[in-house]
């Protein structure tokens, strides 16, 4: 537990760190004179293993295994490469989660109405809050009836600790109100093709612009 809450603290708070360290580096070539080698071949495929490295910073160090809609057992180390659009949500809430459904069927529209490669590359994925409801039958169901059950589209459960983790992970915030409702934070996340957070939006029903042009670029850099 503790880790993993580590972990969390990681992943929300040290893209900051990572950001000025970035900023600081580009600064600091840029005021350089001389001008940069041509790299060798052996060089070239250095740089090319360290782009394919997990930083400290990705989910896909986060070892807890789930179980998809389709009862296959993932970790999250099996989306690398793809970019990852990511909510929380319960299948049986009446409120707030269709709306959020929804957002993330017109994030999927807007992004397959882009001129860009690789779309095919981009997983939605829904991860419940309520593993005792949400079964890996219960989900399968739900995608099927609403439409959502080809390959792009995952369903994810797992436990109640590992799900209250990976929530930590986000800053979604939820809690049991009632035997068959939760309160719960609106927060849609996108991941890079290293599992690195790119950006996260609050709110339901609201402009996902930021979210769709965040997929496009993440996109453009996938191979």
């Amino acid at each position: 537990m503790k880790k993993l809450l580590f972990m969390a603290v990681s992943l929300l708070m040290l893209q900051a760190c990572k950001n000025n360290t970035t900023e600081a580096k580009s600064s600091t070539e840029a005021t350089s004179e001389q001008p940069a080698a041509e790299p060798n071949a052996s060089q070239k495929t250095d740089t090319q293993a360290k782009s394919t490295e997990i930083s400290d910073l990705s989910i896909y160090n986060l070892p807890e295994t789930w179980t998809t809609q389709n009862g296959k057992d993932i970790q999250w180390k099996d989306f690398k490469g793809n970019v990852l659009v990511v909510v929380m949500i319960y299948t049986s809430c009446k409120t707030a989660c269709p709306i959020l459904i929804q957002d993330m069927r017109e994030i999927r529209k807007a992004v397959e109405a882009q001129n860009i490669a690789h779309k095919d590359k981009v997983k939605y994925i829904l991860v419940s809050i309520d593993p005792k409801v949400d079964t890996p039958e219960h989900l399968k169901k739900f995608a099927q009836e609403n439409n959502m059950d080809d390959d792009q589209w995952v369903f994810l459960r797992s436990d109640e600790e590992k799900t209250r983790e990976f929530a930590a992970v986000l800053a979604v915030n939820y809690k049991q109100i009632s035997p068959i409702d939760f309160s719960h934070s609106n927060i849609i996340s996108v991941f890079n093709a290293q599992g690195e957070l790119a950006v996260q939006q609050e709110g339901l029903g609201i402009d996902r612009t930021s979210i769709v042009e965040e997929v496009k670029k993440q996109l453009e850099k996938v191979n």
